[in-house]
């Protein structure tokens, strides 16, 4: 083999996407069987599913329904959006209720969600930056350590969240130039999928269909489609709408868990000279008063108590408000003091990866927008409005991760920029001209 050859093969190895696939995989499912095979079978059996999730899972797969999120049999419920619990309720069809063969399913099936946010990742930011920064940023997405841990660590919509919220840019991008109806339609089906999955996602369904409307609209192309596409994803949406009507006789379009959220974020625990956060509110006594009192009226009276904590301290909101900021892009509100109080090596990476990723994000970002990039209207969108809901409730690291594909590749961006750069500056031949002509 000459020379010459190698840099092409080596570039066809990094930018090729059977490859890093196979590797993402391979990454997450090693985390997965590693961390399994420290905790006995008893354990996998049943803590992982002891969720919301796992619980409505549960009571669809033993015939009652999508029902009782706290496994005691307290009724319908629209305390989740059904795709991911009706999900999980067929894989304990398929391997049992509560078994170790049920969780391995769970975890093979979010590390293939994860594995693919790969193939849309590749293609939107090769269209936006070219293929140098495809090939970083499905990279730096298969060996991520949030990506490689979320589908063993959480058997919740997070990995499936995270593809559709790639394949919905993608889709985006690609809808821009398409004038056939059954294109937008699908785009249509492709945002009812995701509504259904993570109803937080629909935050970005305004800037984004809007966008593809105004791209659309620059090419000549009709009103009509991007019509088309929003009264698809509402269709998508009305079986399941209507069944929350007739059951609780009012509107709940998606979920109904907001009122709790937005109390465990804004209560009375606030302890004002401390200046901390309000404690998390006592889980036993929330359940004992939610199966007193049945769904609507619980929460009812959650909205209730939160507006009222927020409109007796709007100065004490303004400040969760920043913390929450701080948390949900660092990972935690107090990043340094988190840093030193590492409880190993692990804790410490993902902590290190966790502050770093936001900034090369807003790097690429400005680089973006210096270019004038026409592409950079999508990204902001899950940067500007996705987050918003975390604001004003509480967050998690794990509530970050569906927009994670967006800052790692922002953050490709920024690295192969840089390292253009770095490259130019160290030719000797355009170090020659810089000593010819001081």
């Amino acid at each position: 083999m000459s020379a010459s050859t190698k840099p092409g093969r080596l570039q066809s190895v990094a930018t090729s996407l059977t490859l890093v696939m196979v590797v993402a995989l391979g990454a997450r499912l090693v985390f997965a069987w590693n961390h399994a095979r420290q905790a006995p079978e008893a354990v996998l059996r049943v803590v992982p599913f002891q969720t919301e999730t796992g619980h409505i899972a549960y009571s669809v797969a033993t015939g009652k329904g999508f029902s009782s999120p706290f496994q005691k049999d307290t009724g319908p419920t629209a305390w989740l959006a059904p795709v991911y619990p009706l999900l999980l309720a067929a894989i304990f069809k398929l391997f049992g209720v509560y078994t170790v063969h049920a969780f391995y399913a769970a975890v093979f099936l979010n590390c293939l969600f994860s594995t693919a946010v790969c193939a849309p990742l590749l293609h939107i930011t090769r269209r936006i930056a070219g293929l140098p920064a495809a090939s970083v940023a499905v990279w730096l997405w298969a060996l991520f350590p949030n990506a490689v841990m979320m589908p063993f660590e959480w058997v919740w919509d997070t990995s499936l969240s995270a593809f559709l919220a790639a394949a919905i840019l993608w889709a985006t991008l690609e809808l821009a130039e398409s004038n056939r109806p059954f294109d937008w339609c699908a785009y249509g089906l492709l945002w009812g999928l995701a509504l259904l999955t993570n109803p937080s996602l629909g935050a970005c369904l305004p800037a984004l269909l809007g966008w593809a409307a105004y791209r659309s609209q620059k090419r000549k192309l009709t009103w009509g489609l991007p019509a088309l596409a929003a009264a698809v994803a509402m269709l998508c949406c009305a079986p399941w709408t209507a069944r929350n009507y007739h059951l609780f006789h009012r509107l709940v379009p998606l979920r109904s868990n907001f009122p709790f959220e937005l109390y465990i974020g804004n209560n009375e625990n606030y302890e004002p000279q401390r200046r901390e956060r309000p404690a998390m509110i006592t889980h036993d006594r929330e359940i004992l008063r939610y199966l007193r009192m049945g769904e609507m009226p619980f929460m009812d009276e959650e909205k209730h108590k939160a507006t009222a904590f927020i409109a007796a301290h709007p100065t004490v909101e303004m400040e969760l408000i920043a913390r929450r900021f701080v948390d949900f892009w660092l990972g935690t509100a107090y990043p340094i003091a988190a840093l030193g109080q590492g409880e190993s090596w692990e804790v410490r990476v993902i902590l290190v990866c966790n502050f770093v990723l936001p900034f090369g994000a807003l790097a690429g970002m400005v680089l973006l927008l210096r270019e004038k990039n026409p592409f950079v209207s999508p990204l902001a969108a899950f940067v500007i409005f996705f987050p918003i809901v975390y604001y004003v409730t509480h967050t998690s690291l794990r509530y970050r991760h569906p927009g994670d594909p967006v800052l790692l590749l922002l953050a490709a961006i920024a690295l192969v920029r840089a390292a253009t750069i770095l490259s130019w500056r160290a030719t000797p031949h355009r170090n020659q001209l810089y000593n010819a002509h001081p």
